[in-house]
C-alpha cells in the first residue's frame, strides 16, 4: 500500500485559515512576550503557520485553543535550541579563558606587521584581540567590559581571529605559513603591507 500524501479532502477548510489569519496580531503578541524578540516572534509565528496548514486535519477543538497550544510548543522548541546554543557558547568562551590567556615569550617574539594587521579589522574585533591576546583579559571580563554576553565575546574573538589570519596570509604570503615567530621582517624594509 502506497503511504498517504495530501489531499484535498485533507486541506485546511479555509474557515479555519480566515480564523488563524484574523488572530495574526494576538498570536504574534503571545510568542513576542515569550521570546521578547519581535522579528524571532514573527519566524515562529510563520513556522507554526505553515506547520499548521500542513496538518490542519489535526484540529480536533476550537482552532483558536489549538493553534495557541501549536504555539506554545514552538516556543519551547525555540527556547530548548536557543538553550542548547548558548551552552555551546558559554563552553567555547570557557575554553578560550582557560587557553587564551597570553603567553609573554609569544607576546615577545610576535611579529610587528601582525599587530599593525590588526589594527586594519574591524575596530571591535581590533579591541578584542588587543584586550584578550596582547592584554590578557579573560573573555568573560571582556564581555562584561562591553557589555556583551560570554558568548558574543567567544564568537567576536573567534571572528577577529580569522579575520587576522586571513589578513596576515594576504599580506605576509609563505611568512603566515610558518607561524611568524621567527620572523624578521620590517615593514619599512620588507615591502609587508602595514
Amino acid at each position: 500500500m502506497a503511504p498517504e500524501t495530501a489531499s484535498p479532502e485533507r486541506a485546511v477548510p479555509p474557515e479555519v485559515v480566515s480564523l488563524l489569519v484574523a488572530n495574526h496580531r494576538e498570536f504574534l503578541a503571545f510568542v513576542e512576550r515569550r521570546v521578547g524578540n519581535r522579528a524571532i516572534a514573527e519566524e515562529i509565528l510563520q513556522d507554526a503557520f505553515v506547520k499548521s496548514l500542513e496538518r490542519g486535519d489535526a484540529i480536533r477543538d476550537s482552532v483558536i485553543g489549538w493553534f495557541y497550544r501549536v504555539l506554545r510548543n514552538a516556543v519551547i522548541d525555540h527556547q530548548r535550541r536557543q538553550t542548547t546554543a548558548n551552552r555551546r557558547l558559554d563552553d567555547f568562551a570557557s575554553e578560550l579563558e582557560s587557553h587564551g590567556a597570553a603567553d609573554d615569550e609569544l607576546g615577545r617574539v610576535a611579529c610587528a606587521c601582525v599587530v599593525r594587521l590588526s589594527e586594519t579589522l574591524k575596530p571591535e574585533y581590533a579591541d578584542a584581540l588587543r584586550r584578550i591576546e596582547v592584554e590578557g583579559v579573560g573573555v568573560k571580563d571582556y564581555a562584561n567590559a562591553n557589555g556583551i554576553s560570554a558568548s558574543n565575546a567567544g564568537v567576536r574573538i573567534f571572528r577577529a581571529r580569522e579575520a587576522l589570519r586571513k589578513q596576515v596570509a594576504r599580506s605576509c604570503g609563505t611568512c603566515a605559513e610558518h607561524g611568524c615567530l621567527d620572523c624578521s621582517c620590517d615593514a619599512s624594509e620588507s615591502g609587508h603591507a602595514p
